[in-house]
């Protein structure tokens, strides 16, 4: 009885859980790889991701452990080719540039004046110039960027709000890797605050973009018809997009 039991409690014991990530090892570094399990893939995958700058091993429904680490090992090689092809991370720190409203600004730290941040120009360069202690540049740039972008986004949405004849409940900002932008059925809207480093016509069609699911909740040719009437140019700004919208994630990084 007591053997019985003791068997019955074995068979019982959870399996331990899929680890979500291992260290892959390259030519100088380690990088993380996370671990994805998709029941639809057919194969192992890798994929860098440009805006997260992390790399994402995919396996399928019945792949193994061992045999994702050893794909992943294999094409350790792929992998580092395509991080040292990415952009060079842009932290906010002084003699930096970002852009804004797509214009390259030069941050410029001015510790003897009293504010936050506010534009200008220093020669014949456009910059942002950053009041205060030196450790506070940095939150400085990115509160005042999130404020523009803001700003910015609830002035875009509510114009092509009012010209749709539509309701929009919030606005809020993120700062998310996979979209720029979402609309909920009760009409509230999200945004990335990235959009700001953009040119504004960007923005601009983005905010058209989420404001047209209020009336069509799909992307069907009655929402791009509406998308067109609310902002025309959008083959440009999405052409923009695709080209630039990746580089606009390695900005900010401390």
């Amino acid at each position: 009885m007591l053997f019985r039991a003791l068997a019955s409690a074995r068979r019982k014991t959870p399996a331990a859980p899929e680890p979500s990530h291992f260290r892959l090892r390259l030519t100088a570094e380690e990088v993380l790889v996370q671990l994805r399990r998709n029941p639809r893939a057919r194969r192992y995958t890798l994929r860098v991701r440009a805006a997260t700058r992390d790399v994402v091993l995919t396996l399928p429904a019945r792949g193994t452990l061992d045999e994702a680490l050893d794909f992943a090992r294999r094409h350790a090689g792929w992998v580092e080719l395509r991080l040292s092809r990415l952009p060079e991370v842009v932290a906010f720190t002084p003699g930096a540039t970002v852009p804004l409203r797509g214009t390259p600004h030069r941050i410029v730290h001015r510790p003897e004046m009293r504010g936050t941040v506010w534009t200008g120009t220093e020669g014949d360069e456009a910059a942002l110039f950053v009041a205060g202690d030196s450790a506070h540049v940095a939150r400085r740039v990115s509160d005042f960027l999130k404020r523009e972008a803001r700003r910015d986004l609830l002035e875009a949405a509510r114009r092509h709000a009012g010209a749709l004849g539509v309701s929009i409940t919030r606005v809020t900002l993120r700062d998310t890797a996979s979209r720029w932008g979402s609309c909920s059925s009760t009409g509230a809207l999200s945004f990335s605050w990235r959009l700001i480093l953009a040119p504004p016509s960007v923005l601009d069609y983005l905010a058209a973009h989420e404001v047209a699911h209020r009336r069509e909740m799909n992307h069907g040719p009655r929402f791009w018809a509406t998308v067109d009437r609310l902002f025309p140019e959008r083959h440009a700004a999405e052409a923009w997009l695709k080209k630039h919208g990746a580089s606009l994630h390695r900005y900010g990084a401390q």
